[in-house]
């Protein structure tokens, strides 16, 4: 059984919610609680496997709630908001960037025709994080202490060959990825495409939140579109993302890969097909195994590629799935993943 905690200050949400939750077998709610001192102290009683937050609440918001749950009482926490656009879906991210897992909206009234899709959308995503047991800030790194050494495969000799970085990333992935964008040299000579697993509406609120707190010019990608070198463009809701020469990028709504589009796999597979040698492959943090295969595809066919490591990731399965395969050239945590890119572009 699941035991779900439920932040939320509304009394009609608090019992739409509740009702939603419960209706699935597997689930308890142990808790409903309406604001974040409330939240934390029902952490530290009823030790919930899960939590569903709102992000505005009295005396203390869902961000700085978050952060000090994780700093006292580690919990999977999945925001369950109104609102995926605008300063609403920027917030959301915040949250994200101090330990939430996912963000979902919440379910419309029960005789709205898409409630009851919504409600296994959230039902599903809440079971999903609750089986995370690990979560921690990545800047709290254990690395950091000398004690994990980085996999390196074997050195990178090569520069002047690359012309697409393409990454892929899931649970956990928002904040690597802001990390990642955030040290990145800005005249980097090539484009980063990015597939971040992430629910549908949220995408645009995912790139407006990466180009404020990152200063790395970043885009929802475009049909067709050329991208240019040092901006990053991330695959729309919807459609998978694929390259042509050029590069040039191509939206697809071809069936799902791995029950997900867009996919790793499908971005991956384009850049192993039509660039080869000339590309980075970079798996990281995320449930599951989308893209394992397809970056072994990279591999073989040329490419330099990473897989974060076990320690910085929030969920390392599918980095760990590609390191299974023999996928990455090189196992690393985010800082050192940086520090190799930025090596590679060097003259």
């Amino acid at each position: 059984m699941i035991k779900v905690l439920i932040v939320e200050d509304s009394p009609v949400m608090q019992q739409l919610l509740s009702y939603t939750i419960s209706a699935d077998p597997d689930i308890q709610v142990v808790g409903i609680v309406e604001n974040g001192e409330e939240a934390i102290e029902a952490v530290k009683k009823l030790h919930p496997d899960i939590i569903a937050m709102d992000m505005h609440m009295p005396k203390l918001d869902g961000r700085q709630t978050t952060r000090i749950i994780m700093e006292t009482n580690p919990t999977p926490i999945v925001i369950v908001t109104g609102s995926s656009t605008g300063k609403e879906a920027t917030f959301s991210f915040d949250m994200i960037a101090e330990g939430a897992l996912a963000v979902i909206k919440k379910p419309p009234s029960v005789d709205h025709p898409e409630f009851k899709k919504e409600a296994q959308g959230l039902i599903q995503t809440l079971k999903l994080m609750s089986e995370v047991k690990l979560v921690r800030r990545i800047a709290h790194s254990t690395r950091e202490n000398g004690l994990v050494k980085p996999i390196i495969e074997k050195e990178i000799s090569k520069e002047s060959e690359i012309q697409i970085v393409a990454i892929g990333a899931s649970t956990g992935g928002p904040l690597v990825l802001q990390k990642i964008l955030s040290g990145l040299p800005k005249n980097i000579p090539v484009p980063l495409l990015i597939v971040q697993h992430i629910s549908q509406g949220f995408t645009e609120g995912f790139v407006e939140w990466l180009n404020n707190t990152t200063n790395f010019p970043v885009h929802i990608a475009s049909h067709g579109e050329f991208p240019l070198a040092g901006h990053g463009y991330v695959a729309p809701d919807n459609f998978h993302m694929g390259v042509e020469r050029g590069p040039r990028i191509v939206l697809s709504n071809h069936g799902l890969e791995n029950g997900l589009r867009p996919s790793v796999a499908y971005l991956f597979r384009t850049v192993a097909q039509v660039f080869g040698s000339g590309a980075v492959g970079i798996l990281l943090t995320g449930m599951g195994r989308d893209g394992a295969e397809e970056l072994k595809m990279m591999k073989k066919n040329g490419a330099i590629t990473f897989a974060q490591d076990k320690e910085s990731s929030v969920v390392h399965g599918m980095p760990g799935e590609a390191i299974k395969f023999n996928a990455a050239m090189h196992i690393l945590p985010p800082e050192d993943i940086i520090t190799t890119l930025t090596a590679l572009f060097k003259k």
